[in-house]
């Protein structure tokens, strides 16, 4: 098992983030449904990204792979019933999307994934709405979670289904614009709307029409079609998240390229969050580059983080460098992710001896003086980031135990982090 151990640190320099992990899988999935060849260039080469192409090969779709971009034949809308079973690793988006589309073919579709995937990323509410369709869709052990059998075909119709995940939502969004006829989509408890954009901006892109009532009915007219596209993946927002906390926890300076503050991520909200808790953070939209000051003076707030769920591990790190309480609510569906993000961010920070409580949607942090100590990541690659971030604030070493995760978003993360003048060592 790798690790990192990690001293008190710090920074300064210039680095590039990573690129868009939902963007790079939201472009191989279009590129798979285009008519001819696109072009995917900067894609994050994770193993999401892999799994992604490898479902994608399984439906009919050709991937030639380069250091620097995916030449992808499509299937003009037309997908071939699965050669093989198909695997989402660790997934969730591989899972949810690959399974909404698998309901537009008359065949068995059989779709699993790792352990995380088959024990804590629950997939009812797909099954439901696919169900609602008239699709046969199981979850092959009765528990609500992969493996999941899937057998179509949907040609439009009414779904329903539960909306506080994103992912199932998108992905019927997306399976219905290649259905015969028109869905209607109708979504309860409609949460992290920003994914939602995100595929709807990717809808805009390529010309698909919908209609989308205030996130909770969605109609898809179907029959949708496009011609190949030529697409640059931006940076990860994120992503970016990380070193400019390390930056801020360590009263450093650095610069951070490949940023665009025009993209549609939901994550950006991220450096508004940060600037507002007293983050001295320049922002050049014209050179894409974020500049972070030394001299911040942190302090507590009551954040709702449902529109970027993603971040509650690394904000909970920022809540024990801050003046006062910090609160972060309506969360609940970050216990569903890698892992349950709310009691493993508690779990560790707790041993590194931060005040910090858990609530049934979030956490209560309060300023605390961190020690270093062995702390757990279970192989979620937020919980590796975050903790190593913490590490780089707190006394003594930290030992961050079960990195090799971490290649999910930021396969560059030890590398990066080294450059900037981080004492950060990784161990087999």
């Amino acid at each position: 098992m790798k690790h990192y151990r990690i001293k008190k640190s710090s920074l300064k320099g210039t680095l590039e983030i990573p690129t868009s992990k939902s963007h790079t899988l939201r472009a191989i999935l279009f590129g798979m449904m285009g008519k001819g060849k696109t072009i995917v260039r900067k894609y994050l080469q994770s193993p999401d990204a892999v799994a992604m192409i490898e479902a994608i090969k399984n439906f009919g779709a050709t991937v030639d792979m380069f250091s620097d971009r995916l030449e992808i034949g499509g299937v003009a809308g037309k997908l071939q019933p699965a050669d093989d079973v198909v695997y989402s690793g660790n997934s969730g988006q591989v899972l949810r999307f690959i399974g909404a589309l698998a309901g537009l073919l008359p065949t068995y579709t059989v779709l699993t994934g790792d352990r995380s995937i088959r024990h804590n990323r629950p997939v009812k509410p797909l099954l439901e709405g696919l169900q609602s369709l008239g699709v046969f869709a199981e979850s092959m052990r009765l528990d609500g979670f992969a493996p999941i059998l899937i057998k179509g075909p949907y040609k439009g119709g009414r779904a329903t289904l539960e909306g506080r995940d994103s992912q199932p939502v998108s992905g019927l969004l997306i399976a219905s614009c290649f259905a015969e006829g028109p869905t209607e989509i109708e979504v309860r408890n409609p949460g992290e709307k920003p994914w939602i954009d995100l595929t709807l901006h990717w809808f805009d892109t390529l010309k698909l029409p919908y209609q989308n009532n205030d996130y909770t009915l969605y109609h898809i007219p179907g029959g949708g079609g496009y011609d190949s596209f030529d697409y640059t993946v931006p940076g990860d927002f994120s992503s970016l998240a990380f070193p400019v906390v390390a930056a801020l926890i360590t009263d450093s300076d650095i610069t951070i390229e490949n940023v665009d503050m025009d993209d549609v991520q939901g994550d950006k909200k991220i450096i508004e969050v940060l600037i507002e808790m007293g983050a001295k953070i320049e922002i050049n939209k014209e050179k894409r580059t974020l500049h972070v000051k030394k001299g911040s003076k942190l302090k507590g707030m009551t954040l709702d983080i449902n529109d970027y769920i993603d971040a509650i591990t690394i904000l909970a790190v920022v809540g024990c460098y801050a003046e006062g309480t910090t609160e972060i609510k309506n969360a609940a569906i970050a216990r569903t992710k890698e892992c349950d993000r709310i009691r493993a961010i508690a779990t560790e920070l707790k041993k590194m001896g931060a005040d910090i409580e858990e609530k049934e949607d979030g956490l209560v942090v309060r300023t605390s003086v961190l020690q270093g100590a062995i702390v757990e990541t279970y192989h979620d690659h937020r919980m590796v980031m975050s903790l190593s971030v913490a590490a780089l604030g707190a006394k003594g070493e930290t030992q961050v135990m079960g990195v090799e995760c971490v290649s999910k978003t930021y396969p560059t993360f030890a590398d990066h982090f080294q450059l900037l003048g981080a004492n950060l060592q990784e161990q087999a």
